[in-house]
């Protein structure tokens, strides 16, 4: 969730913030991008981004704040939610998630086409692994999940339920949308970048290695 006794006001500011870091690293260019954080549990109040905002530009106006099932039932300024908000509510609705975060990057979308048939992209041995949460050591072996990029975002919010329901160990930290993206999170939105960070580092390294080895 957001940091104990934020504002909402200040929780805007934090994810505006996020926006400008990840387009100035080249992870949420133009209007890609959705990142959100729990407001609260009972009610449960989600707060994401609005629809079609530039992601480096966006102000307090580009906020909405949604129920349990994604509906919008309040605006921070002016805007509708993004399609993708269910993939953010299935997510930030689990035990411990409080922040979730939809990156586009250039070896998120390479390498989760390079490795979709495999239904998962390996990630073993680095160092930068002992970034996630609960990783004590680089002698590890992490796989990210690789769904289908689709426009049924029904369907696919259902999927993500019950494979995190069955504590699917390829969606610990995160999963990739097939030539779209990353979606990530953690127990708060510090986590949330962090967990970003480290996986778009790897996706880095491993896109290098193939192209210096291929």
């Amino acid at each position: 969730m957001s940091a104990a006794g934020e504002s909402l006001s200040e929780t805007i500011q934090s994810l505006c913030a996020i926006g400008r870091e990840f387009h100035g690293r080249g992870w949420s260019l133009g209007t890609s991008s959705n990142f959100s954080t729990v407001l609260s549990r009972d009610p449960f109040r989600l707060l994401i981004t609005a629809s079609g905002k530039d992601k480096g530009r966006l102000s307090t106006d580009d906020f909405v704040i949604v129920d349990e099932h994604g509906t919008q039932v309040d605006s921070a300024g002016i805007g509708k939610p993004s399609a993708e908000t269910l993939l953010h509510v299935v997510a930030a609705r689990r035990p411990g998630v409080g922040a979730v975060l939809h990156t586009h990057s250039i070896w998120a979308t390479c390498l989760s086409d390079l490795y979709h048939a495999q239904g998962a992209l390996p990630i073993e041995g680095y160092e930068m692994l002992k970034g996630l949460e609960g990783i004590k050591t680089h002698d590890h072996k992490e796989r990210i999940r690789i769904f289908q990029n689709t426009q049924d975002i029904a369907a696919l919010s259902a999927e993500l339920q019950q494979l995190l329901d069955s504590q699917d160990q390829t969606l610990r930290f995160g999963y990739l949308l097939r030539r779209h993206g990353l979606y990530t999170w953690g127990r708060d939105l510090a986590e949330a970048r962090r967990h970003v960070e480290i996986l778009e580092f790897l996706f880095e390294v491993i896109g290098h290695t193939l192209t210096l080895t291929g």
